[in-house]
């Protein structure tokens, strides 16, 4: 699945007809302090797109209000696929969705707010593949081992030297 992010070619998938397109999910949540509306529509997509291998394209309105009356927020994200209406499902999509954010959850933001990663200063060479690797690492032992708060667990680990290497030999 592609993720339709370019400026260049968003406008493209946000032309499409979707109001008429009739809403494949629709789901609704609660937590960390706001109420959360996510409804997923799907259709198939004829060539002449910039995508060229593009069987169906995905339209996601979040829409988010907080609990604690600030102001509630919408977003509307695009996605394209060439999985076709066969191959993909509309839950099966969605599913997928949902688990890239997972990732994007478990993974991205804790390095970046724990190891503060885009303010990184490695730049050069295969230095940043190297320190996301690393990091990568240190969060999969680190969940390995039941911790849930990354961020509590490297302080943990900070506060003597050979705790790091206790807890990678007990995993």
């Amino acid at each position: 699945m592609s993720s339709a992010t370019s400026p260049a070619r968003t406008p493209q998938l946000a032309k499409l007809p979707w109001r008429q397109v009739p809403v494949a999910g629709d789901a609704r949540q609660r937590g960390h302090g706001r109420a959360g509306r996510r409804t997923v529509k799907i259709t198939d997509v004829a060539a002449g797109l910039a995508f060229p291998h593009a069987a169906q394209a995905i339209q996601i309105v979040r829409r988010r209000r907080p609990l604690n009356g600030k102001k509630p927020a919408a977003e509307t994200v695009y996605a394209i696929t060439s999985l076709t209406a066969f191959q993909a499902r509309p839950a099966e999509l969605a599913a997928i969705i949902r688990g890239h954010w997972l990732i994007e959850d478990r993974l991205h933001w804790v390095r970046d707010m724990d190891w503060d990663e885009d303010r990184s200063r490695v730049r050069t060479g295969n230095g940043p593949r190297v320190m996301a690797s690393l990091r990568n690492l240190a969060i999969t032992v680190l969940r390995l081992t039941g911790k849930s708060s990354i961020a509590a667990a490297l302080r943990y680990h900070a506060r003597r030297p050979g705790r790091p290497l206790q807890t990678i030999l007990n995993c």
